[in-house]
């Protein structure tokens, strides 16, 4: 039995179509005992009916993807989160993008315990993740992952007395914590508690709850030419920098993963080139192949992508009459249409981005230095002209060279949006 059948009971779970836009995740807690919340089972689905992905492998990906972007901490409250892991995905240290200390990796029962694997198992354990296994691992020949098993995840709809015995022979109970699902009825509960079992999960507590957060629009070319740049033997980072701010859903996530505890220290952020340092190679790697094989892009919000991208580029050039940093402007004008690409309120989203706090107050609405060039702007395009040079007066700004460079951004975009998508 696997995470992504957890909990499914007797009931059918209804097929809906994919979303377009939409990231899904479905969450149902594993309590102790005593109805406390030790944890949650996360669950990759295609859409709001909680239809279950059909591809294992790829649902693996969106799953540790869809985590990266919702945040660990939001989805679980600072509790643990079990996320199914395919073999692959943990061979490929996919997961690494995760948070070890609040992350349990659960394996999938049809994965040989090869010594790769056996490996790879005790290396991320080293790291502070915990070992999940499902009840089809508690055979012979799987003795090497069971021993570095932290759950045991057993079907308590079909318990029966052979895997009891088993249990009871290589004392698992006393090696690894016993989570019963399938509970259903309060009479499975008492059961399951009489067999030795410390931790639930089941509709008898709670049916998994959908949560749903909007994708920010990926760029087919860009994430192309950065795997190719990635498959080189010498990296170029300036190259992929220049590629990475193409692509709104890969800065968002970028950004997300250095404010994430997988980065050791927290620190503000002034272009995509520091973020790339911060992160890593290997890091931004795993990020972008999740990224990018978890089939982001959905082909809307182009009208949104394209103001994104002139805004950006706005910001970048009227930054060298103002003095500011060029770099920073460029993520503050891309991240300005981050609500309408999500569908997020800004006061939701700016914790999440490790960004100064000027630009996070510019971001906000507040009209401050660093705001100024990004106020123009906005009331450019809303035909304020008074407003325009009220901005532009009050710091100083050359109006000409402002119209100039949103004529030129204009013109940058709509050429970008024809390469990209």
């Amino acid at each position: 039995m696997d995470e992504e059948a957890a909990g499914t009971g007797t009931a059918q779970v209804k097929d809906a179509e994919t979303e377009s836009g939409w990231h899904f995740v479905a969450r149902q807690p594993v309590m102790d005992r005593l109805g406390r919340v030790q944890g949650y089972c996360l669950l990759s689905r295609t859409g709001p009916g909680l239809a279950l992905p059909a591809d294992r492998e790829q649902a693996t990906r969106t799953m540790i993807d869809n985590a990266l972007v919702f945040g660990v901490d939001q989805l679980t409250h600072g509790a643990l989160a079990f996320v199914s892991c395919t073999a692959d995905a943990l061979c490929e240290r996919l997961v690494e993008v995760l948070p070890p200390a609040h992350t349990v990796l659960h394996l999938h029962c049809d994965a040989a315990p090869t010594p790769e694997l056996i490996a790879v198992c005790q290396s991320l354990k080293i790291l502070g993740f915990r070992l999940s296994l499902g009840d089809d691992c508690v055979q012979p020949g799987y003795d090497a992952l069971i021993e570095l098993a932290d759950y045991i995840k057993m079907d308590f709809a079909a318990f029966d007395a052979g895997k009891r015995r088993f249990l009871q022979t290589h004392g698992l109970s006393m090696m690894a914590g016993l989570i019963a699902e399938k509970v259903e009825t309060q009479a499975d509960f008492r059961r399951a508690c009489a067999d030795g079992f410390g931790l639930f999960q089941g509709y008898y507590f709670c049916r998994p709850e959908l949560v749903k957060n909007r994708k920010a629009p990926a760029n087919r070319l860009s994430q192309i030419r950065i795997l190719e740049l990635l498959q080189r033997e010498t990296v170029d980072l300036q190259q992929i920098a220049d590629w990475v701010k193409q692509d709104t859903s890969l800065t968002y996530r970028l950004l997300r993963l250095v404010n994430s505890p997988v980065c050791a220290v927290r620190q503000e952020v002034r272009s995509i080139e520091a973020a790339l340092m911060m992160v890593g190679e290997q890091m931004f790697r795993r990020m972008a192949t999740l990224a990018i094989s978890s089939a982001m892009n959905s082909g809307n919000c182009a009208e949104i992508l394209r103001m994104a991208f002139a805004r950006a580029r706005f910001c970048e050039l009227a930054s060298q009459q103002s003095g500011l940093d060029h770099s920073e402007q460029y993520l503050l004008g891309l991240f300005s249409m981050l609500p309408a690409m999500l569908n997020v309120s800004m006061d939701e989203l700016s914790p999440t981005l490790p960004l100064r706090e000027p630009i996070r107050a510019a971001l906000h609405g507040n009209l401050n230095r660093e705001r100024a060039p990004l106020q123009w702007l906005e009331m450019q395009e809303l035909g304020n002209w008074a407003a325009c040079d009220t901005v532009a007066q009050e710091f100083s700004l050359d109006t000409n060279a402002l119209s100039n460079a949103y004529s030129e951004a204009a013109v940058w975009a709509e050429e970008t949006m024809r390469v990209v998508l």
